[in-house]
């Protein structure tokens, strides 16, 4: 197929079969051409579609810009350990001071003092944060964070995730998304 766009370009966004984003943050998008193919392989309804379109000698199709499971995938209940997951529980924030840059991920209890690798164990940390802190537990730091660190729902990411609008959403999307215009406290 000949495309007058760029490979980059004409993103989709990708909703679970009831309509729903599979994912806010990242953003579940594909790119024009795996939609294309999740067309052709009758995987997925073309919901909405962009004024742009690919050709080939014989055929002419319009870009979707947004397209439906056709198969319900059922999400996760329990989310994975991540770095980035961390994050997002923590809201991109340092948890001891705030600061949203450099962020890190600090052990509670040090790893020298047996603290493990565990949702209830680590938090989003700047980098002069966990530096001051070091291999010091918080009571010996002085040095609290904003919340108890836990084990989050997958609902609890997705509503995070909210918080995090990327920079592009194309307009025949927004019918489909549901984001937060207010961070919480």
């Amino acid at each position: 197929m000949n495309a007058h766009v760029s490979q980059g370009g004409w993103p989709v966004l990708v909703l679970n079969a009831d309509f729903r984003p599979l994912s806010y943050y990242p953003l579940s998008l594909w790119s024009w051409q795996d939609a294309i193919k999740a067309v052709f392989l009758d995987r997925v309804n073309i919901v909405e579609h962009y004024d742009r379109a690919v050709r080939s000698p014989t055929f002419e199709m319009q870009l979707p810009s947004v397209v439906s499971l056709k198969s319900f995938v059922k999400p996760t209940t329990h989310p994975a350990f991540t770095r980035f997951n961390v994050f997002l529980r923590d809201k991109f924030m340092c948890q001891y001071c705030s600061a949203h840059d450099d962020l890190t991920f600090d052990h509670i209890i040090p790893r020298s003092k047996g603290g493990q690798t565990t949702w209830e164990n680590v938090v989003a940390a700047c980098s002069p944060c966990n530096l001051k802190k070091g291999n010091l537990t918080t009571e010996q730091a002085h040095m609290f964070p904003r919340q108890t660190p836990f084990a989050p729902t997958v609902h609890q990411l997705h509503r995070n995730g909210r918080l995090f609008p990327p920079n592009y959403l194309h307009e025949s999307w927004l019918d489909y998304l549901y984001w937060d215009t207010e961070l919480d406290p």
